[in-house]
């Protein structure tokens, strides 16, 4: 089965709490409403459908960084926060999880409505999309989430992902209207999933004569896609290792935020005032909004922005998060009115942490750095699913 993208996701259960949720919402909106200000309508679609990109978001919004919840979490946030600004950014989030998905015809053919797209066109697309990867792709994998993004101009994406139970791991499909030529014949952008060895695939070009035989009936013809293959493997172990990121990467962005100062930068004075520590979060925001794909090879890297609900590899930093939203919204309302420079200033930081990786030698104990985020978590009001971090005890007491 050739694919143009796969990864392994751990199947797993539990809730966002709603502290984080809100925050995910409204960091996720601040971050798309970059990519628009910047790039543009059709670049945000592009973006989710990457598996990649898709996961480097998830991490960055402080969600579990492996975990099968990033889907559910990240498209549940965007479609909060987006939705009731559709008008005005020109996104539209359709479908969800379970019963959700089931609206997507309707939620569709409303948008339609409104903006003038072609509604049927749409809504087969969805169809199509999810009739391929539960019925086409037999790989074991039961759909439960099936998300359409679309713009106003028609460009749309899906994220869609099902789950097998008999090994407890998920897969998370991508498809990008942009590079599509056939539903049937190698449609997707990204699938994401564990390898489960030979599978049935209708969609695959060895399938050619197979698919035509069955196609005939309603004559369709397939026709030839060629696209780029994305590879993403994410392990089934909950704790961030040394191996799961680039450590040039984390280590130039470390030593940026914590050995130098943004005043040291003629670019960041605009920033002068912040703390080391959301200098640190806001690099890797910027990263995600400004950086190319080749970024986004390691998505545990992201997860130093603002950790894990589960407490991997620290704690959420709530305070830190929040002055990273609150940096970001600035420079998006400021860029709406067409004063760029808090903006230029933010992309400007993804710039200076590239230029220092080129030269530099990480030699920082990982296990270290992330004790350190741990030990001082409580500074920050550190919070994860099991209740606030706690500043340590004190050792000496006097009787």
């Amino acid at each position: 089965m050739k694919r143009s993208g796969s990864a392994d996701l751990p199947l797993h259960y539990g809730h966002v709490p709603p502290w984080l949720a809100q925050r995910m919402a409204t960091l996720g909106l601040a971050i798309v409403e970059s990519i628009l200000v910047e790039y543009g309508k059709a670049e945000v679609i592009r973006r989710l459908s990457s598996p990649f990109w898709f996961q480097s978001l998830g991490a960055v919004m402080g969600m579990d960084w492996h975990s099968s919840g990033i889907t559910t979490s990240v498209m549940g946030a965007l479609k909060k926060s987006i939705n009731p600004l559709s008008k005005e950014l020109g996104l539209y989030i359709c479908g969800g999880k379970g019963k959700f998905s089931r609206e997507t015809p309707n939620e569709l053919l409303r948008i339609a409505d409104k903006t003038g797209l072609d509604g049927t066109a749409l809504v087969r697309a969805s169809k199509l999309s999810a009739k391929v990867d539960n019925t086409a792709i037999q790989d074991g994998f039961q759909l439960y989430l099936h998300s359409f993004i679309l713009n106003s101009d028609g460009d749309w994406a899906v994220v869609q992902q099902g789950m097998s139970d008999a090994s407890s791991t998920a897969r998370r499909y991508h498809w990008h209207s942009e590079n599509l030529k056939s539903f049937v014949e190698e449609p997707h952008t990204g699938i994401c999933g564990i390898n489960q060895g030979q599978i049935l695939n209708l969609t695959a070009n060895e399938a050619d004569v197979t698919r035509q035989t069955m196609m005939s009936i309603t004559e369709e013809s397939p026709t030839r896609m060629i696209a780029e293959i994305q590879k993403l493997v994410m392990p089934n172990h909950h704790e961030v290792k040394a191996k799961d990121v680039d450590l040039k990467r984390l280590g130039s962005i470390l030593w940026l935020a914590q050995e130098k100062q943004p005043a040291d930068f003629e670019e960041l004075l605009l920033l002068e005032g912040m703390g080391p520590r959301t200098l640190q979060s806001l690099a890797l925001v910027s990263e995600v909004i400004y950086g190319t794909p080749s970024r986004f090879t390691d998505p545990a890297r992201y997860s130093f922005a603002h950790g894990g609900k589960d407490g991997h590899p620290f704690p959420v930093p709530v305070n830190v998060y929040d002055e990273t939203i609150s940096v970001l919204q600035k420079a998006v309302e400021k860029a709406k009115i067409g004063e760029t420079d808090k903006q230029q200033a933010i992309r400007s930081l993804h710039q200076i942490a590239r230029n220092a990786e080129e030269d530099f030698v990480p030699n920082m104990d990982f296990e270290k750095v992330v004790e350190k985020e741990r030990t001082e978590s409580w500074k920050h009001a550190g919070r994860t699913i099991f209740g606030k971090e706690k500043p340590p005890s004190d050792q000496l007491k006097l009787f």
